[in-house]
C-alpha cells in the first residue's frame, strides 16, 4: 500500500466540495489529476470512497468514516511542519486555540496582550462549544483548548486537563437594589427576586447544590436569554437581578459605569473551574508552550486584581 498525501488531500477536497471540478479549481489542478489521485487512493486501499451517478457524487459507506482519518493524517503533517519550523526560534511558530463561550469573551484582549510581547507569534482563535474544543483537540485541528471542566476528560487518556482559573458565581444588582449594600450575599437572599438567567446548561450548574427552593427559582426564572449582554442590560432597566461569572475586566466596567454591582454569592460559594486542555501524547510545540504559560501569568494577574476589587470570595 503506498498512500500519499496528495492522494489524501485530493480525498479531503472532493469530498467537502462534492465535485471533481470543484476540488481541482481548489488544488489548482486539472479534473483528470484530481480524479486520477481518487482512483489511484481506491485501488491502494481497495476501496470504493465515492458512490458515483451521471448526476451527483457523495461519499460511499466506507469513504464517510476513512474521511475524518484522511484529515487527521494531514493536520498531523500540518502540525509536524509548524513544529519543525518553529523549533528554528522560541519567537516564532503559529498557535491553533479552540475556546469555549465564556472563555472566548475574555481571550481577545489576552491574545492581544500577547501579541505585543511576541509579535512573531500567530495566534489563530476558535470559538465553539465546550463538548467541540475537545473534538478539536482530538482532531489534531488546534494545540490548546481553553473550556469548562468536563467529565468526560477524566476518561480520556489521550487529553490532559491544566487547571487556569475558577470563577465564583455573583449576582448583579442595580446600585439602588436593597443587595447593594449587603456586606454578604447568599443564595437564600435571592429569595422572591426576579431574576435573569442564561439559557443552556448554564442553568444546571447554577443550581448543583442549592436549596430546592432556590434551584426551583432559578430554573423558573421570569426571563431567560442567551447572552450575558442582553442580562446585564434588562438587568440595569429594572427587570430584575441576574447572575454572572467575573470572566473578564469589560463585564466588571461595563457593570460599575452603568450603576450596577456585582457581588459574589456564599452559602454555598460556588465556583466554575476552567482548564488549558492539550493532547496527552503530544508535546507542545515552543510556540504554543510560550503562549500557554502567558495564558497562566496572565490569569494568575487578573484574579490578583480581582481580589483587591473584592470581587472574589474571601
Amino acid at each position: 500500500m503506498n498512500v500519499t498525501l496528495r492522494q489524501l488531500n485530493a480525498f479531503i477536497n472532493v469530498a467537502e466540495t462534492g465535485s471533481f471540478t470543484r476540488a481541482s479549481d481548489k488544488m489548482h489542478l486539472t479534473q483528470s489529476a484530481v480524479s486520477g489521485l481518487i482512483k489511484e487512493l481506491e485501488n491502494n486501499l481497495e476501496v470504493l470512497l465515492f458512490d458515483r451517478t451521471t448526476r451527483q457524487l457523495s461519499l460511499s459507506v466506507v469513504g464517510y468514516h476513512l474521511l475524518p482519518q484522511a484529515r487527521r493524517v494531514l493536520n498531523e503533517m500540518t502540525l509536524f511542519e509548524n513544529e519543525a519550523s518553529s523549533l528554528t526560534s522560541l519567537a516564532q511558530g503559529k498557535v491553533r486555540l479552540a475556546v469555549s463561550q465564556f472563555a472566548a469573551s475574555s481571550m481577545p484582549a489576552v491574545i492581544a496582550q500577547f501579541a505585543k510581547q511576541y509579535p512573531d507569534i500567530n495566534v489563530t482563535l476558535l470559538d465553539c462549544s465546550a463538548e467541540h474544543v475537545l473534538q478539536h483537540i482530538e482532531n489534531i485541528e488546534v494545540d490548546l483548548g481553553v473550556g469548562v471542566e468536563l467529565a468526560e476528560v477524566d476518561e480520556d487518556d489521550n487529553l490532559t486537563a491544566d487547571l487556569l482559573y475558577e470563577l465564583p458565581f455573583c449576582v448583579v444588582v442595580p446600585e439602588e437594589h436593597r443587595l447593594a449594600s449587603f456586606t454578604e450575599v447568599t443564595w437564600s437572599d435571592l429569595a422572591g427576586e426576579p431574576l435573569i438567567t442564561l439559557n443552556g446548561p448554564f442553568i444546571d450548574h447554577v443550581t448543583l447544590e442549592l436549596s430546592e427552593d432556590i434551584a426551583h427559582q432559578i430554573k423558573n426564572a421570569p426571563y431567560k436569554v442567551n447572552f450575558m449582554s442582553t442580562a446585564l442590560e434588562m438587568t440595569r432597566q429594572g427587570f430584575g437581578v441576574t447572575l454572572c461569572l467575573p470572566y473578564m475586566p469589560e463585564v466588571i466596567d461595563w457593570v460599575s459605569a452603568n450603576k450596577l454591582v456585582l457581588k459574589p454569592l456564599s452559602e454555598p460559594v460556588k465556583l466554575r473551574k476552567f482548564y488549558i486542555y492539550q493532547r496527552s501524547s503530544r508535546a507542545l510545540s515552543p510556540a504554543s508552550m510560550t503562549f500557554k504559560d502567558f495564558l497562566q501569568r496572565y490569569f494568575d494577574d487578573y484574579f490578583t486584581e480581582l481580589s483587591q476589587l473584592h470581587m472574589l470570595p474571601s
